[in-house]
This record gives structure tokens, sequence and C-alpha cells, in this order.
């Protein structure tokens, strides 16, 4: 009875490796807007008074097959974040090079698709902005800074860190639609020397509809 047990579950793994290789490694487009936002507290403890800004993103991705339905989705994508706030009518506007990596789950509905995806992203801080009362500064990057530094410049670290979540759909011509959220797990600000009581932690989050198109 164990022998037959053994021998079932090795003919339906063998005919799940047997779908999987016949599905192959494809490449994809991507982009889409984002409503962003650095949520966290300010340096005394209490939350941050942000709001959602426009951004939009652009990249492309990977689709690897690991199984029956399933994928491994690493991708390269260039990112807008930031927030904006009432106060001296404030924007940030952050660019980043992000690298996700997704695990999808890809399930024929109807004629197309469902996807249903979850995952890290590491994203590196390539250029930014700060705009405020008719002036405007670029954004520099540092994990750690002097007060005087703090006091005559903008900055932020480079690395941003967090986990995807997706949902969307992929039509029979390979066009699809897609919902994303997006939580940041690291901080992005700087730690300031000499400072001992600041309890700052700004961190990244948003969500944003994308289209795209598998080749």
């Amino acid at each position: 009875m164990k022998t037959a047990k053994i021998l079932a579950i090795a003919a339906l793994t063998l005919s799940g490796f047997a779908v999987s290789a016949q599905q192959k490694t494809s490449f994809g487009i991507r982009g889409g807007v984002n409503f962003q936002n650095i949520n966290g507290d300010d340096a005394s403890g209490g939350s941050l008074d942000n709001k959602l800004k426009v951004g939009f993103l652009a990249g492309v991705n990977a689709e690897i097959p690991v199984g029956i339905d399933f994928y491994v989705q690493p991708g390269v994508l260039y990112a807008v974040k930031g927030a904006k706030n009432d106060i001296g009518d404030t924007k940030v506007n952050l660019g980043y090079v992000e690298v996700p990596v997704n695990f999808l789950y890809k399930p024929e509905l109807g004629t197309g698709h469902l996807l249903l995806g979850v995952g890290p992203y590491i994203a590196f801080g390539v250029n930014g902005k700060i705009k405020s009362g008719g002036s405007e500064e670029d954004i520099k990057f540092k994990n750690t800074v002097t007060v005087a530094e703090a006091a005559a410049d903008p900055y932020l670290k480079r690395i941003d860190a967090g986990g995807n979540l997706l949902f969307g759909y992929e039509m029979a011509n390979h066009l699809s639609i897609q919902l994303n959220a997006q939580l940041g797990m690291v901080k992005i600000n700087p730690k300031v020397e000499g400072i001992s009581n600041d309890q700052s932690s700004w961190k990244n989050t948003g969500f944003g509809v994308s289209l795209g198109y598998r080749f």
C-alpha cells in the first residue's frame, strides 16, 4: 500500500514537472500610475501628516515557470514615489530603480489568466527633489548625516525595501491590467548624528494601476 502511494506521488510530481517544462520563460513590459505617500513618525513620535502624490512606473519583467500555473516574476522598474504636504505646498518627488521579485499564481480564467502575486522588492534612489514655497532643492542620499548637513540640505537614505501585492488579469491577446499595493518596510530617513531622542521613521507606501504586454 505504501509503495502504491509513493508511486502515485511520484507520478503526480513528474507530471507537474512535465507540464512546467512545457511552459516557457516569457518577457513583458509594464507601465502605469502610482499613488504614493511617505508614512510614519516625525522626530517627536507623532504621525506624519502627508498626503498621496501621483507618480508613475515603467519597466520590464520575466515570468519563469516553477510549477503548474506558478511563476517567479523578477523585474526592473523605474518608479517615481514621494508625498505632498499642505504646509508650504510641499511636494517630494523620489526616483527609484526598483527590483521586485514576485511569486505569481496565474491560472486560466475565461479566455485569459488571473494574476495573483506577492513578493519583496528592493529599490535604489537615483534622484529626488523637494519643492516648497516656490523653491526647489535636490535631495541628497546618505545613511548618516550631521546636524549641520541636515539643516543645510534635504537627505534621505538611498535604499528602500518592502513587500508587493498584485491582482490582475491577462487577456488572450497578452495585454494585462494590474492593481498593485506596496508597503515599505525600512526607514528612508537618515540617522542624524548627535541626536539620541529622534523618533523619525519615514517609509514609502502606495498603490496603483498599470498596463502590461507579454511577448
